[in-house]
């Protein structure tokens, strides 16, 4: 296939997914304009906050007050964070919130290593709440948050809410002030078209409600999850998404409820956090061909369309570097990132000047999604059944027994509400978790 013809089908594949992502969304999105965010205020379930924690050190505290002092009510609330084998002081922070916390907040512990998906089951478990609230350890959430996303629960039917995932360290460089846009893209307009038919492929980790009794029926589902038979630990968030949709349940989302969280500041950090996205882009667009096709045909076209993209973009720019015909498109692509910069700025003009980035901070994208596409899309190909956690540095350790029934053998917890304990000895140390690149996976730019 010539140079010519993968250009065309590249650019043919962009403007399906800019139709359906920008035209066909917003469109969708004023016609049912007064029934767009629907809310109710007479549900006000119990709710149990899950934070799995591994190597946040003090700023733990910050995320578990940040929900102790949610405006929903706090009879109705309580808090379960959940060591997974910290190898610093986070499980000593988390006790001295949890003794202030009168008892809605517990502490436990993994003896084991498990990793994010096994821990919020664990914790899933243990928690009593109709809903389960998941929150990453290194944001914090708006006070109204919690409430925001329960008032979307207007249907039986609907199984997850996520919410608006903000960036904490907006103004630290170039680099996390063109996460800021290419965040705000992602919540205020690349999910429209999913949110419009409630089928949301991907709800972050960082602020999402469930049913707890649909992450109960679909436990046997996420408990195991391999690729080439390597339990792999990336792309929890996407995959539980997905997986609930599969099942037949709507999900949906808010923007009223936020929590904010932190980029990474440097291009290794954010190399690796994108090649872990890239990893669980291919392994869900993979995993979703044999069922999407039967939601909706338009949301059909979409999820594959963006498949087919990820794949045939990185052939396409070896391609035109080989034939000396990258730059021409290149100066296409930053004239692109400009206006998406000046419709950004428009937007958030009333915004107060800390929270906005200036018109011109997404440009560096221009020049950084062609790495991400050209390199780091085929090394992840290559490594789907990697289990490291790449931005988090956590390393491959032994994982939960597994009975017969497909269900993890129940493995004793250290556990701790108010009162002092001893630690045991017998912890499985891992590798250290990056605070700041910790957030989960959003859409590609």
């Amino acid at each position: 296939m010539t140079t010519h013809a993968l250009w065309v089908i590249c650019h043919c594949l962009a403007v399906v997914v800019f139709v359906n992502r920008y035209i066909a969304g917003m469109m969708l999105r004023l016609a049912r304009r007064k029934t767009w965010d629907e809310t109710r205020d007479d549900y006000e379930p119990t709710v149990t906050a899950v934070i799995p924690m591994f190597n946040e050190g003090a700023a733990i505290k910050e995320t578990l007050q940040s929900i102790l002092d949610s405006d929903y009510p706090s009879q109705k609330l309580t808090i379960i964070c959940i060591d997974d084998c910290s190898t610093d002081d986070s499980y000593e922070q988390a006790r001295e919130i949890a003794k202030k916390s009168g008892g809605r907040l517990r502490i436990i512990r993994n003896r084991t290593n498990l990793g994010k998906r096994r821990s919020i089951i664990r914790a899933t478990r243990e928690s009593e709440g109709e809903i389960v609230v998941s929150v990453d350890s290194d944001v914090v959430v708006d006070a109204d948050a919690i409430r925001q996303l329960i008032r979307r629960f207007t249907d039986d039917k609907i199984a997850a809410v996520g919410g608006w995932v903000d960036v904490r360290n907006k103004q630290e460089n170039w680099l996390t002030r063109m996460q800021v846009v290419k965040y705000w893209y992602s919540y205020y307009f690349m999910k429209n078209l999913e949110w419009g038919f409630k089928r949301v492929m991907c709800l972050s980790g960082c602020l999402t409600a469930y049913r707890r009794s649909v992450l109960i029926e679909l436990e046997p589902v996420l408990e195991n999850r391999e690729v080439l038979g390597v339990p792999i630990k990336y792309g929890e968030d996407r995959f539980l998404t997905r997986q609930i949709v599969k099942a037949g349940y709507l999900t949906t989302m808010t923007l009223t409820a936020r929590c904010r969280t932190f980029v990474p500041t440097t291009l290794s950090g954010y190399f690796s956090q994108q090649l872990r996205w890239r990893r669980s882009n291919i392994v869900d667009y993979a995993g979703g061909s044999s069922h999407v096709w039967r939601l909706n045909p338009i949301l059909a076209i979409h999820f594959f369309s963006l498949f087919m993209l990820l794949l045939v973009y990185p052939v396409a720019v070896v391609r035109a570097l080989i034939a000396f015909k990258f730059f021409p498109a290149l100066v296409l692509h930053i004239q692109a990132v400009v206006v998406f910069g000046l419709i950004y700025r428009w937007y958030v003009r009333k915004l107060p000047k800390e929270e906005r980035v200036g018109a011109l901070a997404f440009i560096p994208l221009s020049f950084l999604m062609p790495v991400t596409y050209a390199l780091l899309t085929p090394l992840a190909l290559f490594t789907l059944d990697t289990s490291n956690w790449e931005t988090r540095n956590h390393e491959a350790t032994d994982v939960e027994p597994i009975n017969a029934a497909g269900l993890s053998v129940p493995e004793p917890v250290v556990e701790v509400v108010s009162a002092p304990m001893m630690i045991p000895d017998a912890i499985t140390a891992t590798g250290r978790l990056a605070r700041q690149n910790s957030h989960a996976e959003m859409p590609a730019a």
